[in-house]
């Protein structure tokens, strides 16, 4: 096993502990109700959080260009921890890294030295330029076009790009652009800066959440590009960086469902111990714990169970993640966004009150299911990568998962999670068999039993192992049974539309579905939420 990239845990610390000195002083409720009102770019804000006195930024930045050295798991925790003092500075930061993800990931010695060394230094807001009118998350569409400029001698000096970007994070105030257009051998990456003749940014959009955070389209108009500033100095790998990044910064994004989530649910536990109806506090109701704390709490335990284990493994230099970070990412917002929703709801009246924050969180955090590919396009990357590694390894990928989970203790939920992932892998063959993948609405439901089934095999795994502080043993558990039986049912019934719900009926799949034996399954579930209720109340 490669060794893990990690920053120094005490430098970490300190990370933490200026966002939280942040939060005191500068990013207070009243500022971010404020900056949410105006719905304005901080710019004197931000700056402040990149200059040398704060250099939030260096995070994103490797230790060589004078970054801080920060592995995945770091920036997951830096961003989990952004996104829950507020989602729209965090994804100004967001920003920064996506945008500098293709210099770091693809350019040469030079450029990198020169870009990442200036961001680093002169704390550079930066921005990344993909996103189409008509393309959105699809970059195969993209209609923005690089001509080739040749010298007296006909060799290639340069690039002009035409076209329109929309929905560019920090566009209207980035110093650094990175460029996504279709040059002649393919999509390419060029940098460009803020000031360069065609680059003309547009209107700021009034948006229904992150408001402080600055959108806006690019009109790129005969916009010179020397060649020296196409990323990599070959044409055409556009596609390839894009991939790449995708693999790390949908894992942010992931963090940043988890963060507005937490956050939405510490403001109902708060609220809900303090407000008293029918002679106690709502935290002692059950009727309020178990319907609008104890799903929630679950699933981002389950969420942030699947995000450290990607990061782990992207911190051991491993490739090929794209999946992995569309999993995290469709899960943990759509997660985050259902606890902020039943955050309203557990505030009742106060809940719809813009002083209580929650509804802000919710705007906030909507973008989220959206921004980085929408959970429709995460379901669709997801089922249909996952049905290739499927067919390809002839059921092997999801048999190996399952012979992996069936050894965990039985306390942790594994042997029923075992037989659900067996059960999903006899699906997918099965679909493909019948052709009923043809149906995208097939293909959603596969991409749901695969979501679940994969980031409840990460609960079980922290369960079976966890040694950490933050939660007591029991309760991991108790959250890794509960998840189990969540990503079961969604088997369970998945499992029958698919098999009973199309022109094709597959009956041999609906007697497996029958010997899942749901009860069974089912047996103890108020006990784990009674577990995880009670850790709630302390």
């Amino acid at each position: 096993m490669s060794e893990i990239t990690r920053m120094d845990p005490e430098m970490l610390t300190m990370v933490l502990d200026t966002i939280n000195k942040l939060e005191k002083e500068k990013i207070t409720l009243e500022a971010k109700l404020e900056m949410d009102k105006e719905g304005e770019f901080p710019k004197e804000l931000i700056n402040f959080m990149l200059s040398p006195e704060v250099a939030l930024h260096l995070i994103f930045i490797p230790a060589e260009y004078g970054g801080l050295g920060a592995g995945a798991m770091d920036i997951a925790i830096v961003s989990e921890r952004l996104a829950k003092m507020d989602l729209a500075i965090a994804t100004s930061f967001l920003a920064i890294c996506l945008g500098t993800d293709p210099i770091r990931v693809g350019s040469s010695p030079e450029q990198k030295a020169k870009y990442i060394g200036r961001i680093a230094e002169e704390g550079l807001i930066v921005a990344y330029g993909v996103t189409e009118p008509e393309a959105g998350s699809n970059v195969q569409a993209l209609k923005t076009k690089a001509e080739r400029v040749l010298d007296e001698k006909g060799e290639i000096k340069g690039y002009k790009l035409n076209g329109q970007k929309q929905f560019i994070t920090n566009g209207g105030v980035a110093q650094i652009y990175t460029i996504l257009a279709e040059a002649p051998d393919g999509p390419t990456f060029f940098i460009a800066e803020a000031g360069d003749k065609g680059l003309i940014p547009g209107k700021h959009e009034d948006k229904h959440g992150i408001r402080a955070s600055d959108t806006c389209p690019l009109t790129l108009e005969d916009l010179y590009i020397p060649k020296e500033n196409l990323i990599g100095g070959v044409e055409g790998q556009g596609l390839k960086l894009s991939n790449e990044v995708f693999g790390y910064t949908r894992l942010m994004v992931a963090t940043f469902g988890l963060g507005g989530g937490m956050a939405a649910l510490e403001k109902t536990i708060a609220y809900a111990k303090d407000r008293v109806q029918f002679g106690s506090p709502l935290i002692e109701i059950e009727g309020y714990t178990h319907r609008l704390l104890v799903p929630n709490a679950v699933r981002l335990e389950a969420a942030r169970a699947y995000i450290e284990e990607v990061a782990t493994r992207l911190d051991t230099d491993e490739k090929d993640l794209q999946v992995e970070g569309s999993i995290a990412k469709y899960f943990a917002t759509e997660a985050g966004d259902a606890m902020a929703n039943d955050a309203i709801q557990g505030l009742g009246g106060y809940g719809y009150i813009k002083e209580y924050e929650v509804e802000k969180i919710k705007r906030d955090v909507k973008i989220c299911c959206i921004y980085e590919g929408t959970s429709e396009i995460q379901r669709r990357l997801i089922s249909m990568f996952r049905l290739q590694a499927t067919v390809r390894s002839k059921g092997e990928f999801y048999k190996n998962m399952a012979d992996k989970v069936s050894t965990l203790s039985e306390d942790t939920g594994g042997l029923a999670l075992a037989n659900a992932i067996n059960i999903t892998n006899d699906v997918i063959l099965a679909a493909r068999k019948n052709k009923l993948t043809k149906s995208q609405y097939v293909m959603f439901l596969l991409a749901d039993m695969m979501t679940w089934t994969e980031v409840a095999k990460a609960l079980c795994i922290k369960a079976a192992n966890y040694a950490g502080k933050e939660k007591s043993p029991e309760y991991i558990k108790a959250a890794a049974r509960l998840f189990v039986r969540e990503a079961v049912e969604k088997v369970y019934i998945n499992g029958l539309k698919i098999c009973q719900g199309c022109e094709t009926p597959v009956d041999e799949l609906s007697e497996k579905l029958s010997a899942m034996n749901m009860a069974s399954v089912m047996k103890n579930i108020l006990k784990d939420m009674d577990i995880v209720a009670e850790e709630i109340k302390k």
